[in-house]
């Protein structure tokens, strides 16, 4: 199965890059954060599935819990981690384990953490002493679903797998852990990353807009870990050595070939057993630590990440840097891969979605996805707004260039490039 996953991979790599057309991004408030742009040595880790309160695999660390071992490296290394935590998967039921080795060893139609029949040993309803240990260390938390379960149909890896399948539905599990970590801890959660990265679903919407509706960005990565999938070899003692060292060697090339290479970069790894019930993380997490370390990077949170920089192709250096930050906090003016391209030239719709209030915009979209159950223009809230307030007119075309601005907004000017347009809007 590992094989497998590793050759979907690439493969999908390769459909995106030689066979099917670019990816045509849109504007969007929820935006895919995968990397910042800084030329300093800083970089994020995130851990998914936990907390876990089983002991590591093999243990060698007296039976403490995975989770504690990972912040006891941390702490280390006086770095901080972002938890992509799970609530409580016990309701995942009936079920039963599948395959060792394959992607469904912890269940067959929905995922079990920290395994199938041991689900009151993980997820942060029944780990209050891990979850506090988290916030108290100065580390992020962030929101990878109540009970994990998929978003929508994932048939080549998960295809016997239960999914939620509706906007409703998915906006209900994460609520649960949202509400779970306002109420006990008062912490407040700003990101989600989907379970399995499965972004659609039947009823025509997606995961953005189930971010959207909670007010997260959409946490990714750029460098995996690779901690998550297990060695083919059949010796347990050669197959761990050889999984913490495809944690630490791609890790140590990158470095070599080019030591900024991890400047702003967000690193995956898993809180958790990988598909044959062993946990390198345990063991690789200390040698990437001192390899980042040895080449002066600091670990930093991706909330602290994204306050060097919340854009993956704009920093500091650029002279509308602060002005496009304060923009971005109340408006739609970045894409949904997280870049700004500041040098294209502005659209109607990209000017409908700086101009048009957020809920305005998002409840019109939605309100044409319920009705048709397929996915809508993502200006055509915000367009549909404008054109209501006579900002724009009857006849406009979300992909249209611009000829004019409306006076009321916006400072004189001749040129309609993305830049400009931001330099020249009048803040509130």
């Amino acid at each position: 199965m590992s094989v497998l996953v590793k050759v979907g991979k690439a493969g999908k790599r390769f459909l995106r890059r030689y066979l099917l057309p670019p990816v045509q991004y849109r504007l969007s408030y929820t935006r895919r954060i995968e990397r910042v742009c800084t030329n300093r040595r800083i970089c994020a880790m995130t851990f998914d599935d936990g907390p876990m309160d089983m002991p590591a695999s093999p243990d060698c660390f007296e039976g403490r819990s995975l989770t504690d071992i990972l912040l006891d490296t941390l702490a280390e290394f006086d770095a901080k981690g972002t938890f992509d935590v799970v609530g409580d998967t016990s309701e995942n039921y009936p079920d039963r384990a599948g395959k060792l080795g394959t992607a469904a060893w912890g269940g067959i139609k929905y995922d079990h953490y920290p395994d199938i029949c041991c689900d009151k040993r993980g997820g942060a309803v029944h780990n209050d002493r891990l979850i506090r240990r988290m916030l108290d260390e100065g580390h992020q938390i962030t929101n990878h679903g109540y009970r994990h379960i998929i978003f929508g149909k994932k048939p080549l890896v998960y295809g016997g797998r239960e999914y939620l399948g509706t906007f409703d539905r998915a906006v209900e599990d994460l609520h649960r852990l949202d509400e779970l970590m306002q109420s006990r801890y008062g912490y407040r959660m700003t990101m989600h990353r989907p379970p399995h990265y499965v972004d659609r679903m039947r009823d025509g919407f997606t995961s953005y807009d189930v971010c959207d509706k909670m007010g997260y960005q959409y946490l990714a990565a750029s460098f995996d870990g690779a901690g998550w999938l297990p060695s083919t070899q059949a010796d347990p003692d050669a197959a761990l050595d050889a999984e913490v060292s495809a944690m630490v060697e791609p890790m140590r090339r990158a470095l070599e070939a080019d030591p900024d290479f991890f400047c702003g970069q967000i690193i995956f790894q898993k809180d958790g057993y990988n598909m044959s019930k062993r946990t390198p993380v345990a063991f690789g997490l200390r040698k990437q630590l001192a390899l980042l370390q040895a080449y002066g990077y600091r670990v930093v949170t991706v909330c602290e990440l994204m306050q060097e920089s919340p854009f993956a192709d704009v920093g500091r250096e650029d002279a509308l840097f602060e002005k496009l930050c304060r923009l971005e906090t109340a408006h739609a003016i970045v894409y949904a891969d997280n870049c700004l391209r500041l040098d294209a030239p502005m659209t109607q719709g990209e000017l409908a979605m700086l101009l048009a209030p957020r809920d305005a915009a998002l409840e019109r979209r939605w309100d044409v996805i319920r009705c048709t159950r397929k996915s809508a223009n993502a200006y055509s809230g915000a367009m549909a707004w404008c054109i209501e307030q006579g900002i724009l007119p009857v006849d406009a075309r979300p992909d249209d260039g611009l000829t004019a601005l409306p006076d009321a907004y916006f400072a004189p000017t001749a040129d309609f490039s993305r830049r400009a347009v931001y330099a020249a809007y009048r803040e509130e």
